[in-house]
């Protein structure tokens, strides 16, 4: 985490994946970022995976920063209040990131009226506003037809569309932020998570492939589309990937595996050119038996000794555990993380932001909120309420504090 963006106050009131990564995003570099949630907890507050006591991972992951309050939104005293946050003055405020079903007084015109210089983000599920998420969206990216060996839909794990709709919003917002700062003026900001995905679906060629080319990407099981990459298995049941996207990578491959002979023999007698993606794709069962061959009579050990500082492009397949347990990435050695004790659940590795600043030194991520950990902290300082009218909010439920005192 660093201060790039401490003059911002940034008023999310969200769930699940996209909108809450937006936001940590923003809090990651600084800003200000309160998360407005049900008493009780919203629709993701203990979603998978959770420890044994029902506390969720998920949601501490993507709240790590913020500043947590607890509001009544279903009464109108709370939707006031949540208006009054949203709309408070000051350079930096005046931000709303959602990716929720506007509530009454809470939706652009409406908070345009109390603040001239609003600015919205919001994400919706399809642009003619119908409800989407990321699986139902991704069955109809192609993605799902074309991964694996082809036939039924591989419903994959990852929430790509999620990922980039989050990444899309905090860039989204800055560029709106900054819009502001240059010309005092305020603006809603709508993105489409079904618009994300056909985005990146044409930024990745495949609907030029239909409309220019006639066809598209067939499934080819774990090969490299166009170019020469494939898993194979080793001599102690580990798999590995082998990429050769440049000559340069073609060269090192060859050397490092001592089979750079064999595999210049394939080109002539293919009739391919193996200095170019093409061709390798093309020639790519019979580069990938050579090195099938020599992959299996090697442990993952012994592969990565061969490789290490060759040039070879290659990574090891790894699950969770091995992940976590192996991988000096994935350990404090690797300044992206720290240990972190989170609330509810206690002290594990927790990774702050990607990005490194040079400006602006990177400092410990911090945990995520108890929920309604800053409701009285936030409504005294942005709204300057009183301690008895807050007392007052607590009595008549519109507001929580931690674990809905």
């Amino acid at each position: 985490m660093n201060r790039l963006l401490q003059d911002l106050r940034v008023v999310e009131i969200s769930a699940f994946v996209a909108a809450p990564l937006g936001g940590m995003t923003m809090a990651q570099m600084g800003a200000e970022v309160i998360r407005i949630d049900p008493i009780g907890g919203g629709i993701d507050f203990a979603r998978w995976p959770v420890t044994t006591d029902g506390a969720s991972l998920y949601w501490a992951g993507l709240n790590k920063g913020k500043r947590s309050l607890a509001l009544a939104l279903d009464k109108a005293e709370g939707r006031e209040i949540a208006r009054a946050l949203v709309t408070a003055p000051g350079p930096g405020g005046g931000i709303l990131l959602t990716n929720l079903p506007p509530l009454r007084g809470l939706d652009f015109a409406s908070l345009k009226e109390a603040r001239a210089d609003m600015i919205v983000l919001r994400l919706t599920g399809n642009r003619d506003g119908s409800a989407a998420v990321d699986y139902t969206v991704n069955a109809a990216s192609g993605f799902p037809l074309v991964t694996g060996p082809g036939g039924a839909p591989t419903n994959h794990v990852l929430p790509a569309w999620d990922i980039a709709a989050g990444l899309y919003l905090a860039t989204g917002l800055l560029a709106a932020e900054r819009h502001r700062s240059r010309t005092g003026e305020g603006q809603e900001v709508v993105a489409a998570l079904a618009d994300v995905m056909l985005a990146t679906v044409g930024n990745l060629g495949y609907v030029g492939d239909v409309q220019v080319n006639g066809h598209a990407r067939p499934a080819i099981g774990n090969d490299l589309y166009g170019s020469f990459g494939r898993d194979f298995a080793t001599a102690d049941g580990r798999r590995v990937m082998i990429i050769a996207l440049t000559p340069r990578q073609w060269r090192a491959l060859g050397q490092a595996t001592g089979l750079g002979d064999r595999l210049a023999m394939i080109g002539p007698m293919m009739g391919v050119d193996l200095d170019t993606e093409a061709g390798r794709y093309e020639a790519r069962d019979m580069i990938a038996a050579l090195l099938a061959r020599w992959c299996a009579a090697r442990s993952l050990d012994d592969i990565r000794q061969v490789f290490a500082g060759t040039g070879v492009l290659w990574g090891q397949f790894q699950d969770f555990h091995q992940l976590v347990l192996d991988d000096p990435r994935c350990s404090e050695a690797n300044p992206l993380f720290a240990m972190v004790d989170q609330p509810g659940i206690g002290r594990y590795l927790t990774p702050g932001s990607p990005l490194d600043f040079s400006a602006s030194p990177r400092l410990p991520p911090r945990p995520a909120p108890v929920l309604g950990e800053h409701t009285d902290i936030v409504l005294a300082e942005v709204l300057g309420f009183s301690s008895a009218e807050i007392g007052r909010l607590h009595d008549e439920r519109i507001i929580a504090g931690p674990k809905g005192r």
